[in-house]
């Protein structure tokens, strides 16, 4: 067995929380292996494989790379305890290693032969299982010179390379740009490096970390669990203080302040139980939340989140919540989670919100429809606080949440939690209502009172808002209410206290308005709802205060693959002109949106030959598409040299947010791109086929359309993507490896094409012959030639108001939700409420189409006939 006598030796376990561990030999399980990415004198990744009771060890400089042809230095180092694969946290100044470390990935390993003659021998080939790294491997220990001129003395120097098999790829390092977080804890390193130390046990474990299986695992392994928190029956919700505008500085988080109900969620053993914010349980006015809950696979839980009603622009809507509700309709309500406060037998609370977040992510990712659809994580955003607010105001919205970043879930109101209005909204106590007058029926108006301190002082009337069902509701709910006395202690007089029926102080009413007079009274107020989760003894006038801001703004704290939202630093000249006639929308406007999309965009146009259609001086101007880039290319772009027919010409490249940028320099309003990429420009890794109506065809045709596209991929078992084009069709995308030219792929996708056009010639065309178009789809698979392009996911169009070709779930896919519908206006709310970017799998998907390209076209061809 080998020894951990060095690891010991170089080790002081006084100063150091890595584990002190001890070899261990375990039987009939698999073997384990853990990646761990390390920021010492020099980022490195530490590449660890569990054999005879240990985790032998080697240090990879530059990481592991799934391209084939691509082999990395891996210098062997001393052997690790096993306890080591769980240790995530920061090594201390002065000791070996002093850094950060981080689980990135672990999984189990199996050896090809016996793995210590392949030891002894100098060539360990093995096969990956984990989170991240997958397929056959080999490692090669090598005596010549490697990699930037360093050697390996001693022995010590090996190669590790990627076999050829489904889980190669082309860019080798995508993965490790991709998913730079923990596979243990979502984190990245800054983050794990600003943890407090508390948060660091000896056995290296993370306190918030490590799920609750490994427990059992861990006592095998001779460490101590820690003992499981009982899961409280109530915890008191922390609330958010007042302000008058959004803190600055990147440790503060920032989410969409939503209308709607707060609602904790308890389950334990299959039971849920739904506490409105005053702890009142609300579980049979949520059945179709609780079942759906119920699906969660945890052992119990406590989650902090808001119900809400959608409108058709994706805005939550106070008043469509509550008739939903009254009239026992919650199946079409959304329940946003945005904190976890106890996670199977551990107590979340004095976590970093960052952690807690980022454990709540992981645990609703890996949830089945329904609950998807029903259950969303509630998106945020780091730094740039005003930016935010900016945008949430432009959108309509309520207003934003600021939270601390770092900060423990501290029941109560308090400056850790901050909100901030887009529009006055304030709870008031209803004292009154007046008679109707007109054509309306029940009440004319409600009279509203606010505390000061122990008395009740009147502040106003609200006479719209209402609707004829919210007014007899009102009505029934006000009449037995009704008592001689006024409740307030300034009740109007004379002319204003005709009619005025008083009630006793119990209903609350949420009432915007534009602002509140001198005297303390509403201007241009509207009712917006009753609110059945806060007692009237409650309701306070809330007054905002200033918020402080930093004078240094500090490192910047990641989450996952969250889009920039910070001003983006690049020197674009005429910031202020206007690209957008019809809406205003300037070049400033344009950086930013890219800013907001980059992470998401990137994946889908980076390294690719790009077409740009560009309008320098806006729509309604001179505009012309862009093969090859001229003089004075900004900064971000480069070029690529491709062969056509008149010899060899470039075309721009962009490989980051800064390239992106370049194109908004450039006044690009639309962003194309070829389907292969521009290191392997001869062979695509993405089939478009373009659903291109009739202008006179209804919507709902496209869609089907799309759909039939859709299901001859899934009897090939080949996975599929949809976009809108913020045109007028659909783009079905398939992604592929690159094995197929050219010629091979269109061949594939016109004979699809054809049979489905075959199939129902009254539905479809495939042929681009406009006056044979009228009532029918072409199914536009000339996308799939050499030289050809197609809009980009997330690009704008050179069209009024800015549309946007947006990716979408295929049960997204509507009449309601037309080709473009997304414009650059209002793009930014559907983002935030994404629980995952639908395009998510189709950048790192690599289907292998060879052996699928027959199935597929011989199922279009037998697809059966619709009765005509």
């Amino acid at each position: 067995m080998p020894s951990l006598a060095k690891y010991r030796e170089m080790r002081d376990f006084e100063r150091t929380r890595e584990p002190r561990g001890k070899a261990l030999q375990r039987r009939d399980e698999a073997l384990s292996f853990v990646v761990q990415k390390h920021d010492a004198r020099n980022l490195h990744y530490d590449f660890r494989l569990e054999l005879d009771g240990v985790l032998l060890s080697w240090a990879v400089p530059k990481g592991p790379s799934l391209d084939p042809g691509v082999t990395r230095l891996a210098m062997e180092v001393e052997p690790h305890p096993l306890e080591y694969r769980d240790f995530e946290g920061a090594i201390p100044k002065g000791e070996y290693g002093a850094g950060t470390v981080m689980v990135w990935d672990r999984g189990t390993w199996k050896p090809e032969g016996d793995p210590r003659q392949g030891l002894k021998k100098g060539h360990l080939a093995f096969t990956l299982q984990g989170q991240k790294l997958q397929g056959a491997w080999h490692l090669v220990r090598t005596k010549r010179q490697a990699e930037a001129g360093q050697g390996s003395r001693d022995g010590k120097g090996w190669l590790l390379f990627k076999s050829r098999d489904e889980a190669a790829r082309a860019d080798g390092d995508q993965l490790l740009r991709e998913s730079p977080e923990s596979a243990l804890s979502g984190r990245e390193l800054e983050q794990i490096a600003a943890a407090p130390e508390a948060e660091w046990r000896r056995d290296g474990r993370v306190a918030f970390g490590a799920p609750a299986p490994n427990e059992a695992h861990m006592v095998k392994l001779g460490a101590q669990p820690r003992p499981a928190a009982k899961l409280p029956r109530v915890i008191e919700p922390e609330l958010a203080t007042l302000v008058d505008s959004a803190p600055a500085g990147d440790d503060w988080i920032h989410e969409i302040k939503f209308d709607g109900y707060r609602v904790h969620a308890r389950l334990e053993q299959g039971q849920v139980t739904l506490l409105t914010r005053s702890g009142k349980d609300w579980s049979e006015r949520m059945p179709t939340l609780r079942e759906t809950l119920q699906q969660l696979a945890v052992e119990s839980a406590y989650l902090d989140g808001e119900l809400v009603a959608l409108d058709d622009e994706g805005h939550s809507d106070f008043q469509a919540l509550q008739n939903s509700l009254s009239e026992g309709r919650d199946g079409a309500l959304v329940y946003y989670a945005f904190d976890l406060l106890h996670l199977d037998g551990t107590d979340l609370t004095a976590q970093p919100l960052l952690e807690r977040k980022s454990r709540l992510r992981q645990l609703l990712a890996v949830q089945p429809e329904p609950l998807g659809q029903r259950v969303r994580f509630s998106a945020h955003v780091v730094g740039n606080g005003a930016a935010f607010f900016e945008n949430a105001s432009k959108l309509g919205l309520e207003g934003i949440i600021a939270k601390r970043a770092l900060s423990t879930y501290r029941s109560g109101r308090g400056r850790d939690w901050l909100k901030i209005k887009c529009s006055q909204r304030q709870e008031f106590v209803v004292v009154g209502y007046t008679e109707p007058a007109g054509s309306r029926s029940h009440l004319g108006a409600l009279l509203l009172g606010v505390r000061e301190g122990d008395k009740l002082r009147y502040a106003g009337r609200v006479g719209t808002g209402f609707s004829q069902a919210s007014l007899g509701e009102l009505h029934e709910k006000l009449a037995p209410l009704t008592t001689k006395e006024a409740p307030v202690e300034n009740p109007p007089r004379g002319a204003d206290a005709r009619g005025v029926h008083w009630v006793e102080p119990r209903l609350v009413a949420e009432v915007g308005y534009t602002e509140m007079t001198s005297d303390g009274s509403l201007r241009h107020p509207t009712f917006h709802g009753l609110r059945d989760d806060k007692p009237a003894r409650e309701v306070r006038l809330e007054a905002s205060t200033k918020v402080e801001q930093p004078r240094a703004k500090p490192a910047q704290l990641g989450l996952g693959p969250q889009p920039p939202t910070r001003q983006p630093s690049y020197p674009i000249t005429n910031p202020d002109k206007v690209l957008y006639p019809e809406s205003g929308i300037t070049k400033r406007e344009l950086l930013d949106y890219y800013a907001l999309v980059a992470e998401r965009m990137l994946p889908h146009v980076e390294n690719r030959p790009l077409t740009l259609v560009r309008a320098p001086n806006g729509i309604g101007k001179q505009t012309f598409f862009q093969k090859h880039p001229g003089k004075g290319t900004p900064a971000g772009l480069r070029s690529v040299d491709i062969r056509e027919k008149e010899g060899k010409h470039p075309y721009s490249v962009i490989d980051d947010a800064q390239g992106l940028f370049g194109l908004v320099q450039l006044g690009a309003l639309e962003i194309h791109t070829w389907g292969s990429r521009a290191d392997d420009f001869e062979h695509p890794d993405v089939l478009v086929f373009d659903l291109d109506p009739d202008p006179a065809l209804e919507y709902a045709a496209v869609i089907q359309g799309a759909l039939t596209v859709r299901r001859i991929f899934e009897q090939a078992k080949l996975e599929s993507f949809v976009k809108t084009t913020g045109g007028k069709g659909l783009h079905v995308c398939v992604p592929i490896a690159p094995d197929l030219d050219w010629e091979q792929a269109k061949d594939f996708t016109g004979r699809i094409a054809e049979a489905i056009a075959a199939d129902a010639p009254q539905l479809y065309l495939a042929t681009a012959s406009k006056a044979k178009r009228k009532g029918k789809t072409y199914i536009d698979y000339l996308r799939n030639a050499r030289g050809a392009t197609f809009i980009a996911p997330y690009s704008t169009r050179a069209r009024e108001q800015a549309p946007i070709a947006v990716p979408l779930e295929w049960d997204e896919l509507s009449p309601k939700l037309g080709p473009n519908h997304f414009t650059l206006r209002n793009i930014a709310a559907r983002l935030a409420q994404l629980r995952r970017d639908p395009f998510e799998g189709l950048a790192r998907s690599q289907q292998r189409l060879r052996p699928a390209s027959e199935s597929a076209t011989t199922a279009a061809k037998r697809r059966p006939k619709k009765s005509r």
